[in-house]
């Protein structure tokens, strides 16, 4: 019988997993490392059985995924992987240019919605290449947003005529609540044919966190010796992301979503289908 075929985001973000993997490889499933983008793909076009997929993926594909319980990518307050850089402060920023990476669907979404219910703002969103050392390829551009490495480099290389802004911190000035950046989710029909299956590999996926963090200091010695980054840096960025998923973050996954909805950033208001192994799905 066919093996599942599972997704992994081999970014900074997931390194407990990504040490898990590399320590303790499962033989349950095949595993494919990708970029987010590729990933939100693949399961959508039905490569992939289970993967992480941005948080905004699930909205707009939610007829034919279900979330995996108990495991996220998610941040209470500032994220540090996700930065605004702005020539003047954010509060100024109307009609201005902002810059998009073409890296990341959820945090687009996310600084639309902190532009608009936060600023009142309505700016000029273009996707452009832009870098660290190049914020602005745009010379008519206000700002632009960083997320991943780019951004955690930015926040220890800031230029001092420029403005930064994390916006897993504007999130939570504004409403109070965490943010959920991915989820793990299943195709729906995989679901109810391999019920078993999933919860075995959710579980593997939710203790491979687990096990990773409990031995974070030699995950970051020995998986990420090629990032541009101190230990304390590392160590510091791994215990500001989360891996849970409980009632606190999916109530503020639903506020996303509505506020996503109102600013037909989706086409419909997602519910929230979490898969349950003792239920029919």
């Amino acid at each position: 019988m066919l093996k599942p075929n599972v997704g992994h985001i081999n970014y900074l973000n997931c390194l407990p997993l990504t040490y898990t993997f590399t320590k303790n490889p499962s033989d349950k499933f095949n595993l494919f490392k990708d970029v987010p983008a590729n990933l939100n793909q693949a399961i959508t076009q039905d490569k992939l059985d289970i993967s992480p997929v941005s948080s905004i993926i699930y909205a707009r594909n939610f007829d034919k995924l279900m979330i995996l319980p108990d495991i996220s990518i998610m941040a209470d307050g500032p994220v540090q992987s996700i930065i605004l850089v702005s020539k003047k402060p954010i509060h100024e920023i109307t009609t201005d240019k902002i810059l998009l990476t073409s890296q990341s669907a959820t945090s687009h979404c996310l600084l639309k919605i902190i532009m608009n219910k936060r600023y009142h703002a309505t700016p000029d969103y273009s996707i452009a290449k832009v870098s660290p050392q190049n914020p602005f390829s745009d010379e008519n551009a206000t700002a632009s947003l960083f997320i991943g490495d780019d951004a955690l480099f930015l926040k220890y290389h800031q230029n001092k005529n420029l403005y930064y802004y994390d916006i897993g911190q504007q999130w939570k000035e504004f409403t109070n609540l965490c943010m959920v950046y991915a989820v793990w989710v299943v195709r729906k029909d995989f679901a109810q044919e391999n019920p078993q299956k999933t919860s075995i590999i959710q579980q593997y996926i939710k203790n491979g966190f687990a096990n990773g963090f409990t031995n974070l200091h030699q995950a970051i010695k020995e998986i990420a010796t090629d990032k541009p980054f101190s230990f304390t840096q590392l160590d510091e960025y791994l215990h500001i992301i989360q891996w849970k998923l409980q009632e606190e973050q999916l109530k503020a996954l639903s506020l996303f979503y509505q506020y996503a909805f109102e600013l037909n950033l989706i086409d419909a208001l997602p519910q929230l289908n979490i898969f349950n192994p003792n239920t029919k799905n």
